[in-house]
């Protein structure tokens, strides 16, 4: 392999960077740049999903238990709404050309929240509980990670409907990143672990490696044109991006033991990596810069 292309900068002692925390039901906020813990939200269920709307500056949190979607001001952190759904509330993104939010929840669909007035405005039906999505910013096209159905689910957002369905080849996708420029989905699975390379004009698969176990997050760094994959295993796995379809295994960084939540900011060429609580070893946020 050749030399790693992050590097660890330094570690934030706190569990969360605008993150959400199981253990005791709250949403940790985190300064960038001080390092220091700025807010704690508490009073969630199980919250597990984080989307920013700053337009409004608001924050919507996604609840596992009871499947509420809250919606607080980002400068009180006070609640302003919660948005109701059956069950299991999960990952959250933003379109921001049209001002809805997307919720993952329940047995099967993405929820659609009007951004600005906090209205739950449609709904998006699937074949099973969507864990990672991602939004097309030149296109309407969702993709959807439905591990229980062993696919990706292509979405028309203007359609609100399922548009097409590709095998997945792999048992539980969870993590997803895009490269909407070269038309590649990446895909983290799990057994095997595998990270797998999709075009998304055709659906195939282009490319398929081994990658770091118990994926969770997967992050496409346009600027480097290169893949990390978080593990909850123990490392991050970098991958080249030669040309669309090829890609060269760059570095596997020892991280620690179910440290798997990552978040890659591409204005700072920093990825930050939760750290749970486990035996010795104390929560923190381990923050990587890439390089060059």
């Amino acid at each position: 392999m050749k030399a790693a292309s992050i590097t660890l900068r330094s570690t934030l002692k706190a569990s969360g960077f605008s993150s959400p925390r199981w253990g005791n039901n709250t949403v940790e906020v985190i300064d960038l740049k001080t390092g220091n813990r700025d807010h704690t939200i508490a009073g969630l269920r199980e919250p597990q999903g984080v989307g920013f709307v700053p337009e409004s500056n608001r924050l919507f949190v996604g609840n596992a238990k009871g499947g509420a979607c809250d919606i607080f001001d980002g400068a009180s952190f006070k609640r302003i709404k919660s948005v109701k759904f059956s069950d299991d509330a999960d990952n959250i993104r933003y379109d921001a050309a049209a001002g809805r939010v997307y919720v993952g929840y329940g047995d099967g669909a993405l929820g659609v929240v009007d951004a600005t007035s906090g209205e739950r405005v449609g709904d998006i039906k699937l074949d099973g509980h969507p864990e990672s999505f991602q939004l097309e910013k030149s296109g309407p096209r969702i993709f959807v990670n439905i591990p229980t159905a062993r696919k990706i689910a292509v979405v028309d957002r203007a359609k609100a409907a399922v548009i097409a369905s590709w095998p997945a080849e792999a048992r539980d996708n969870f993590s997803m990143a895009l490269d909407e420029q070269r038309h590649r989905l990446f895909v983290g699975f799990r057994k095997p672990a595998k990270l797998s390379v999709f075009d998304t004009e055709t659906g195939k698969v282009v490319a398929s490696l081994d990658s770091p176990g118990d994926a969770d997050d997967v992050f496409y760094d346009r600027t480097r044109r290169r893949v990390y994959v978080s593990g909850g295993e123990g490392s991050i796995g970098i991958f080249q991006q030669k040309d669309a379809d090829r890609y060269d295994p760059v570095a596997k960084i020892p991280t620690a033991a179910g440290a798997r939540t990552a978040l890659f900011i591409p204005e700072l060429n920093r990825l930050y990596l939760a750290v749970p609580h486990r035996g010795r070893q104390g929560a923190e946020i381990r923050v990587y810069e890439a390089l060059p």
